[in-house]
């Protein structure tokens, strides 16, 4: 391991950046350095805007992977290298504005019910009931359940931030069966190969694209659409933006509005559009 990559891992450490985040970066970096042929500390300006136009012009990146590149330059060279600033043009793919295909209620309730085992039920059924990310989902300790007050404590989430979300009767009554039935110790969902492991992520989102095959719901989407599903759905049964941003864990409230401008526009408080090619009143004198 060379120096400057030991000294990028510490100052993520300091920042308590996930591992996810740790490896973006340091691939990202690895990158920069293959694709120029030095070491990143001998680069300046000029070489840093070829490798960006590299990134977007070239390998036709999106503007979303071309930003996670960026950010972990960036932070190389602000918080370890030490430049006084990133004064680096930086130009990429205007980030598409996708509506991803949300799943009903319908489709959720059939993708459960064509998951025959009953672990891997729970495990989809809690990351749907509580809006959960993936990463978030196999990290479930029993010890984040409390029965007595009816929450989930998710423990270090994206940003390392814990929250409690609450627990409907109906999934803290399907948990208990569960606990009652597998009696998991440490981890909710453990490994098949070790219990003192969690389940992978990978894993998760394998029994996800089973389920869903199963129940031949033929929408795009993985495991996170189980998270997607939460959101809209708990906003068209009224829940409050600001609160659902608490329940996800979001960090800006803007992210979680993007939700609100997802719903089609008849569950939006207010009247609707108005038909405008219906039959004008013909008033007489």
């Amino acid at each position: 391991m060379t120096p400057l990559r030991q000294q990028m891992i510490d100052a993520m450490r300091q920042r308590g950046f996930s591992e996810r985040t740790h490896r973006s970066y340091l691939g990202a970096v690895h990158d920069l350095a293959r694709f120029l042929g030095r070491s990143p500390g001998e680069l300046g300006v000029p070489e840093l805007e070829q490798y960006f136009r590299h990134l977007a012009v070239e390998r036709g990146l999106s503007g979303a992977s071309c930003r996670v590149h960026r950010n972990a330059i960036r932070f190389l060279y602000l918080k370890v290298l030490l430049w006084p600033a990133f004064d680096v043009p930086f130009v990429v793919p205007k980030r598409a504005q996708r509506i991803p295909e949300l799943l009903t209620r319908d489709e959720v309730a059939r993708i459960l019910e064509a998951c025959p085992n009953p672990k891997h039920r729970m495990l989809l059924e809690i990351g749907y009931g509580c809006g959960l990310r993936v990463s978030e989902v196999v990290r479930l300790r029993v010890r984040d359940i409390d029965g007595e007050r009816g929450l989930l404590r998710v423990g270090q989430g994206k940003g390392a931030k814990d929250r409690l979300v609450p627990l409907a009767p109906t999934l803290l009554a399907d948990l208990r069966r569960y606990w009652m039935r597998f009696r998991p110790i440490e981890w909710l969902f453990p490994s098949v190969r070790d219990a003192h492991t969690p389940l992978s992520i990978s894993s998760a989102q394998k029994l996800f694209e089973r389920a869903k095959a199963a129940a031949e719901v033929q929408k795009i989407g993985g495991i996170h659409a189980l998270r997607h599903a939460y959101a809209t759905h708990q906003l068209e049964a009224g829940l409050p933006v600001h609160r659902l941003q608490r329940l996800l864990g979001h960090g800006h409230l803007q992210s979680t509005l993007r939700y609100v401008h997802w719903l089609p526009s008849q569950h939006e408080p207010g009247p609707g559009p108005a038909d405008l090619l219906a039959p004008r009143e013909v008033r007489h004198g």
